[in-house]
């Protein structure tokens, strides 16, 4: 165990020093309330440590260390995935004393480095999602191998063969792959099984796969293998493995580091399991064929600490938070035995099932626009909120770039400002200007839990109903998010929110994607790439404007690249470059083995793109703000608002007495 004695010397701090750190305290008091948990005005033996949780990357034996060296813990909880945690002192004046050392302490946990809060709480509240047990049919089998036989497996390996014909070695973007005995095939998430590889199982492998047999974990021998590397931060997309391809029992072998794989049920019950190296993983019946399964990009794994011997992360385990630490992912090689199909497959599963029909059920019609808030609500859930939690990973590993003249509005800000992200995302704009005290929202919790693992300050908000306190925000910023409600009604509450939010004077900064996307004869980069049957000029009708926004019509789905042909439309993303099969939200996730270039993981978005003059129009509505400055930033309509000094803030509790 590390030793945190030079960490926890008082520190000095100027007057601006205090000023910002008492700030940043009343900010992590605003998130605690979030979360449900109330804070004590006296001193008591239990403290909550914001921003010293598990979810932004503080491990249990460095906060502990740090605790530590304050006198005698009786206990430190660390819930998964928050990035806060619990310590309860054996008395009430070591409490003091670390409240009083360790409040504004930065702790350097590996290459980043987070500056704990403390706060007295009267209980340890330690609630949180519990876990389903382990799926039907699932079994984890630790220590299946040696160390000696494990070394000839991965031997067996050879990376550096590109031999296509005998192995179909892949390099995919974050992995990469060897097929043996028969490539499975991306384009079309199954195999030719009239064309087997020149290169069959290795022979290292088939006393392994005869223990298997012997020890029931599968009845007949696998005839196809596929062998994928990670490195420390990869993963790999929830899937179910094709069942037309294979045969029902499937046989995963862990290699070299551990990780956590994360097992879904359509109902929503969520398993996290543990792979140590050198496990087998055994699936079969409702876990092979109806539960996802994946592997989260990142490099650190919220795991049962060293005492405890649970590999899988259920109900009595999240609860009991004592046993929870951060385990940092190394390389894993993962080796996945198959028995391929000869004849359709008559699980007990058909609407997870391709031989029974799901791939080729009929698409669903496009959307309505909504007549009423219900069908608002219903419309974003659908073809927002659902597909942001779906995609976030692969979302965010495309949004690393901030925009310039976002940058430009955030470093604007004098130190010590207030801001809030509301629609923060992977929290690319929270680290801009390291002299505010920056907190972040988002629909989206995979995307919140994104930032927190980043050692960000965010939680999961509607942006119609942002629970900070008015007028406490010297700035806000909306970045691609306004353009995702289906009404001008929604539209224009979610404008209203963030001007309650400023305190008088602030700044909100707001940007929307653009109708018009060539601009001053200029085309915006999301045209640049635009092939040339798609090509030429925007040309819009009136009569196509005059149908666009109509309650009851439909929305149409977009061509990527091309120039917009209206104004409310659904955006496809693709989550893998060769997918190709298209579904919208409602439909069941179809199988893709390997969680591959799965043929239905195309997800629409809802959008609605502004035209000229349409944001400054909706910002006109709202009293007491005046736009500053308006202007065209690659394909989106941007205004920076300022909040009137003289008005009051009547207007936003109406609102809310009113509702939408």
């Amino acid at each position: 165990m590390d030793t945190c004695v030079d960490d926890v010397k008082a520190v000095k701090m100027s007057k601006e020093a205090k000023k910002r750190l008492r700030k940043q305290i009343k900010v992590s008091h605003t998130l605690l309330k979030h979360e449900g948990i109330p804070t004590a005005s006296q001193p008591t033996k239990s403290l909550v440590v914001a921003n010293g949780g598990l979810g932004n990357g503080v491990s249990r034996e460095r906060l502990f260390a740090a605790l530590k060296e304050m006198g005698e813990l009786e206990n430190l909880a660390m819930p998964p995935h928050k990035p806060y945690a619990f310590v309860t002192y054996r008395s009430e004046d070591v409490a003091q004393k670390a409240h009083a050392r360790l409040n504004g302490l930065q702790l350097q946990c590996g290459e980043n480095s987070v500056t704990l809060y403390l706060t007295y709480v009267n209980s340890v509240s330690c609630e949180s999602e519990v876990g389903a047990s382990l799926p039907a049919g699932l079994v984890l089998v630790e220590d299946f191998v040696s160390p000696e036989e494990e070394a000839v497996l991965l031997a067996a390996v050879d990376w550096s063969s590109m031999n296509v014909d005998v192995t179909a070695q892949k390099a995919l973007k974050h992995r990469r792959v060897k097929h043996y005995g028969y490539e499975f095939r991306y384009d079309n998430n199954n195999v030719d099984k009239d064309k087997p590889l020149s290169a069959g199982i290795p022979e290292e492998c088939v006393p392994i796969l005869q223990r298997c047999m012997r020890d029931g974990h599968m009845g007949t021998m696998p005839d196809q293998l596929t062998v994928n590397q990670y490195q420390s931060g990869q993963g790999i997309p929830p899937h179910v493995d094709t069942h037309s391809a294979f045969e029902d029992t499937i046989l995963s072998l862990s290699l070299g580091a551990k990780t956590v794989m994360e097992f879904r049920h359509p109902d929503g019950r969520v398993a996290a399991v543990v792979l140590p190296g050198r496990s087998l993983l055994v699936m079969a019946g409702e876990s092979r064929f109806l539960w996802t399964h994946g592997i989260t990009p990142r490099k650190f794994d919220t795991v049962p600490a060293c005492n405890s011997q649970t590999p899988t992360l259920t109900s009595s385990d999240i609860s009991n938070h004592s046993n929870l630490t951060l385990s940092k992912r190394g390389t894993r090689t993962s080796f996945t035995f198959r028995k391929i199909r000869r004849s359709p497959c008559r699980c007990a599963f058909p609407s997870a099932c391709d031989s029974q029909g799901a791939p080729s059920a009929p698409t669903p019609p496009p959307p309505s626009l909504p007549r009423c808030h219900a069908d608002a609500a219903r419309l974003e859930e659908l073809y927002v909120h659902r597909v942001y939690n779906t995609i976030a990973s692969h979302f965010s590993s495309t949004r690393h770039s901030p925009w310039p003249r976002v940058c430009h509005f955030l470093s604007s800000l004098t130190p010590g400002s207030v801001l809030a992200d509301v629609g923060c995302g992977n929290g690319k704009y929270l680290g801009i200007n390291r002299e505010v005290i920056a907190v972040g929202c988002d629909r989206s919790s995979a995307l919140v839990q994104i930032c927190t693992e980043r050692g960000y300050q965010a939680f999961v908000s509607d942006a119609l109903n942002v629970p900070l306190r008015t007028a406490t925000c010297d700035a806000c910023i909306s970045i691609a998010v306004i353009h995702h409600f289906s009404t001008q009604e929604r539209r224009l509450a979610a404008v209203r929110e963030l001007v309650r939010l400023l305190k008088p004077g602030g700044q909100a900064l707001i940007y929307v994607w653009a109708l018009e996307q060539e601009y001053k004869q200029k085309k915006s980069k999301y045209l640049k790439d635009c092939s040339k049957e798609h090509s030429g000029s925007q040309q819009l009708t009136d009569s196509t404007l005059e149908r666009s926004g109509v309650p009851g019509g439909t929305v149409s789905v977009h061509t990527n690249r091309t120039p917009f042909n209206s104004q409310d439309l659904l955006v496809p993303w693709h989550l893998k470059p060769d997918s190709k099969t298209k579904f919208s939200p409602e439909s069941k996730p179809k199988s893709g083995a390997d969680g591959g270039s799965n043929p239905a993981s195309v997800f629409h978005r809802y959008y609605h793109v502004f035209q000229q003059g349409e944001l400054e129009q909706l910002c006109d509505q709202v009293p007491g703000v005046k736009v500053q400055s308006s202007y065209h930033d690659q394909g989106n309509w941007c205004v920076i608002l300022v909040k009137d000094r003289e008005t009051c803030n009547e207007y936003a509790h109406t609102y809310y007495e009113t509702g939408i």
